[in-house]
């Protein structure tokens, strides 16, 4: 995903090579997978949700991101790229207090810490929901189920 630039007697600089770079190449075969076309800010957005495994993130955490790399992208491109995403698949959208909305790289049926001290969303470390013997309304059918448990520093 990036490149150090080095120039003796400064520090590394970043840069980023989205058209070359392994896993740029490995990101468009997957936006290509569910039928998105790879652009740039596409695949610049997708390659820093993927590069580190499973990611809980904000747009506003993948703006900053992409701010700190120098990407040339608008906070406008980041939210709608993000919901496109979601729209396709890629990542899990899950929504906390109203407008706060994480998006989860892991898409997969699993439950969620959610440290409303530290403001962040995390995996737990065992699905419950095949415990919790829930069932649909007749007509309906149930297509998933989201839990998540707000925990705080104990003080």
């Amino acid at each position: 995903m990036t490149q150090s630039t080095l120039t003796p007697g400064k520090p590394a600089k970043p840069t980023y090579d989205w058209v070359n770079g392994a896993l740029a190449r490995l990101v468009r075969e997957k936006l290509r997978a569910v039928d998105l076309r790879p652009t740039r800010q596409r695949v610049s957005i997708a390659s820093l949700l993927f590069v580190a495994g499973d990611r809980h993130v904000t747009a506003e955490q993948v703006f900053a991101e992409a701010q700190a790399l120098k990407m040339p992208l608008s906070r406008a491109t980041v939210y709608n790229t993000l919901h496109q995403f979601a729209d396709a698949g890629l990542v899990r959208e899950i929504a906390l207090y109203g407008s706060k909305v994480w998006y989860d790289t892991k898409t997969g049926s699993h439950c969620h810490y959610y440290d409303e001290d530290h403001s962040v969303l995390f995996d737990m470390e065992q699905d419950v929901t095949h415990q919790l013997q829930l069932k649909a309304p007749k007509g309906k059918r149930i297509v998933g189920v989201d839990v998540i448990v707000r925990v705080a520093d104990d003080n």
